[in-house]
C-alpha cells in the first residue's frame, strides 16, 4: 500500500482528454485488479458538447477526481440519462495500492453534496454483484436494492440463418424531427408505461429533456427507428467505441409484438455494427426483463457481468 502524500480533488461539470485518458487507465487496472465490472460511460460523457474545446458553462458537477501529486488514485462520476428531475447513476473506483485510506468516503461525500444542491428526489449507487467492498460500501450507506442489469456479448452468432427472419423490417436514421417520437417510446419502454400517445409525451416532456438524434450522434450513438411497411414499429440505439459495438434502448411498440420484430431489429443492429467493423458486439438488458434476456441468448448473448443498482431517497 502506498500513503498519500499530497492529496488535492479536482471537480469538473466533465472530463477533458487528459483526464478521459487518466481515468480509463485507473479503470483498466482496477478492473485487472478486482476481476469486476465498472460503469463509468466515459467515451459516452466524452461526447458532452464542448464549444471550441472548452466547457461553455458549468451548471452541475459530474466529475470527481482525487489525486496525490499528480496521480489520479480515485474517480467517482455522475451520470444522468432521464433529463431534467431524474435520478442522477454514480459509480466510481479507487487505486489498489491507495485503498483504505478515505478517498472513497471522501468522493462520496461530495457527490452526496451535489445530489442533495441539485434537490433531487433520489440517487442510484452502482456496483458490480461480485465487488466486495463495493457492496459493502453502498449497504453501509442505507440505500435499497432497486433492480440489476446484466452486461451481455455476442459469443456465437450466424447472422446468415438469423437473417430469414427480419420480417421486412427496415432501419431509418432519427433526426431532430424524430425526437417526441423517440420520447415516446423511451417512455413506453422504460417507464413501464402503456402505450402513450404524442401529445401525452409533449405534455409531460420539455423541449430541454428531449434527446435529439443528431446531437447524439455527435456523441457517438446512433438512433434508427425500425419501420415495416413505412409504418414505425420500434427502436434502437447504436455505439461503436474502441472497436466494441454497443445495443441499447432497444423496443418494440405494444401493438406490435410478440410478431417475431423485436428479434429482427437485434439481427439488424448486429449486422449494422459488423458492417461498421465491431470485433465485439455487447448489450445491458434489466434481470427481470427474461423476455429480452431470452431473446439475447437465443441470439449468441452471454452474460459477462451482473450491476446491481441500490437507491438513496432525498
Amino acid at each position: 500500500m502506498k500513503t498519500i502524500q499530497k492529496p488535492w480533488i479536482k471537480l469538473k461539470e466533465t472530463i477533458d482528454y487528459e483526464e478521459y485518458d487518466l481515468i480509463n487507465k485507473l479503470q483498466e487496472q482496477c478492473i485487472h485488479e478486482d476481476q469486476t465490472a465498472l460503469k463509468l460511460e466515459l467515451d459516452y460523457k466524452m461526447g458532452i458538447t464542448f464549444e471550441n474545446g472548452k466547457i461553455s458553462s458549468i451548471q452541475n458537477i459530474n466529475e470527481f477526481m482525487y489525486f496525490d501529486g499528480q496521480e489520479i488514485i480515485g474517480y467517482m462520476g455522475v451520470c444522468s440519462f432521464g433529463g431534467a428531475g431524474s435520478s442522477i447513476e454514480v459509480n466510481g473506483m479507487v487505486h489498489p495500492e491507495y485503498r483504505r485510506q478515505g478517498v472513497f468516503k471522501t468522493l462520496s461525500k461530495l457527490v452526496t453534496a451535489e445530489w442533495k444542491r441539485r434537490n433531487l428526489g433520489s440517487m442510484l449507487l452502482l456496483s458490480d454483484r461480485k465487488s466486495n467492498s463495493g457492496q459493502k460500501f453502498i449497504k453501509g450507506t442505507g440505500a435499497q436494492y432497486k433492480h440489476s442489469e446484466y452486461e451481455m456479448y455476442l459469443k456465437e452468432s450466424n447472422l446468415e440463418s438469423l437473417k430469414k427472419k427480419l420480417h421486412g423490417i427496415t432501419f431509418r436514421k432519427a433526426s431532430n424531427a424524430d425526437a417526441l417520437e423517440i420520447a415516446r417510446q423511451n417512455a413506453i419502454y422504460f417507464n413501464d408505461e402503456a402505450d402513450i400517445i404524442s401529445e401525452e409525451v409533449e405534455m409531460i416532456i420539455s423541449n430541454e429533456d428531449m434527446i435529439l438524434p443528431e446531437e447524439e450522434e455527435k456523441k457517438g450513438m446512433t438512433i434508427y427507428l425500425a419501420e415495416k411497411d413505412q409504418q414505425i414499429i420500434g427502436k434502437v440505439n447504436l455505439q461503436l467505441i474502441s472497436g466494441i459495438g454497443g445495443i441499447y434502448g432497444l423496443g418494440v411498440l405494444p401493438k406490435h409484438r410478440g410478431k417475431g420484430f423485436g428479434r429482427a431489429i437485434l439481427i439488424m443492429a448486429i449486422e449494422k455494427l459488423k458492417e461498421s467493423n465491431a470485433s465485439e458486439v455487447m448489450l445491458q438488458v434489466a434481470a427481470e426483463n427474461s423476455k429480452a434476456l431470452n431473446l439475447y441468448k437465443s441470439c449468441g448473448f452471454t452474460e459477462t457481468s451482473t450491476m446491481d443498482y441500490y437507491e438513496i431517497k432525498a
